[in-house]
C-alpha cells in the first residue's frame, strides 16, 4: 500500500494524511472519552515522544525511501525492528524475558521474509545508501517505540493509538504543505494512490495501532514485533486467495519459516 501511495502522492503528504485518517477514526471510537485524550496530550510529553518514534521518524523516512528503492528491499529492511527490539531488551532494558528461543524466532522470521520476497531483492543493497539507511533508521525507531509503548499497558489502547497518530498529523501538516504543496507545480494523485492511502489510514493505522498497543500490554515488545513478519505472510495469503496468485516453491518455505519464527516469539515461556 505504501508503494502505491507514494507513486503519485508526495511522501510527507502520505504520512500526514494516513495519520489524519487513522486519528479521525480513533477519535470517533473514543467518543465521549476524547477530552481525556486531550488532557493526556497537553499535560504529558510521553505521547509526543511515542509519536516521534512510532510515527514521525519511521513514516517519513520509509515513505521517502519507498520513492527511491524497490518495495521488496523496503520490506526486508523494514522488518529489522524485531532484531533491534530483541537486542535492546536483552542488553539494555531487560523489561521482559529474552530467552534464546525468541532470538531463534527473530532470525527464522527474518529469513522467511527474505525467502518470500526473494533473495534478488538484496542485490540492490548498497545502490541507494541514503534510502536504505532511512529504512534501517525507521526500523530502529519502531524498536524504541515498542519498548516505550509498554507504559500504556494499564489503559485502553485507544488512547495511545489516537494520541500518537493525531500528534503526527498535526506536526506533519505544515511541513507537508510547505515542502510539497506550496510550489508552482502541484502533485496529481491518482485514484489508485488515494485508495491505497485510505486503506493505509483505516487498516494499517487506526486498526493496526489498536491491535499494536493491546499486544504490547499482553505479550510484550518482542512478541508484538512478530507482526512485522506476520503481515508478510498475510499479504501473500491475500494474493493467493483473492488475486489468484501462484506461490513460488521457495515462498512456501519462507511462509513456514515465518510461522515458525512467530510461534517462537509469542509462545509463553514455562511458568
Amino acid at each position: 500500500m505504501l508503494k502505491l501511495s507514494v507513486d503519485t502522492i508526495p511522501p510527507l503528504t502520505v504520512a500526514c494524511l494516513r495519520a489524519f485518517i487513522g486519528g479521525a477514526i480513533l477519535l470517533a471510537l473514543l467518543g465521549r472519552r476524547a477530552p481525556e485524550l486531550w488532557r493526556m496530550m497537553t499535560t504529558s510529553r510521553d505521547l509526543w515522544v511515542q509519536s516521534v518514534f512510532n510515527c514521525l521518524i519511521p513514516w517519513t523516512l520509509v515513505s521517502w525511501a519507498s520513492t527511491v528503492i524497490d518495495s521488496g528491499l523496503v520490506t526486508i529492511l523494514n522488518s529489522l525492528s524485531p532484531i533491534f527490539i530483541f537486542l535492546m531488551t536483552w542488553a539494555i532494558t531487560r523489561h521482559e524475558s529474552s530467552p534464546p528461543r525468541k532470538l531463534v524466532g527473530v532470525v527464522l522470521g527474518m529469513l522467511g521474509v527474505i525467502v518470500i520476497i526473494g533473495v534478488d531483492a538484496l542485490r540492490g543493497l548498497g545502490a541507494h545508501t541514503a534510502a536504505e539507511l532511512a529504512c534501517v533508521t525507521g526500523s530502529f525507531a519502531y524498536g524504541i517505540a515498542a519498548i516505550l509503548g509498554r507504559r500504556y499497558e494499564d489503559m485502553s489502547p485507544l488512547f495511545p493509538a489516537a494520541g500518537t497518530v493525531l500528534i503526527a498529523a498535526v506536526v506533519l501538516a505544515p511541513f507537508a504543505y510547505a515542502l510539497e504543496w506550496a510550489g508552482p507545480v502541484l502533485p496529481q494523485p491518482s485514484v489508485t494512490s488515494m485508495l491505497a492511502l485510505l486503506a493505509s489510514g483505516i487498516f494499517s493505522t487506526a486498526m493496526g495501532f489498536i491491535v499494536y498497543f493491546r499486544l504490547l500490554a499482553t505479550i510484550g515488545a518482542i512478541g508484538t514485533s512478530a507482526q512485522a513478519y506476520l503481515r508478510i505472510a498475510v499479504g501473500v495469503a491475500i494474493g493467493v486467495i483473492f488475486l489468484g496468485e501462484t506461490l513460488r516453491p521457495e515462498a512456501w518455505l519462507g511462509l513456514l519459516l515465518v510461522m515458525g519464527g512467530v510461534v517462537a516469539m509469542v509462545k509463553p515461556g514455562p511458568r
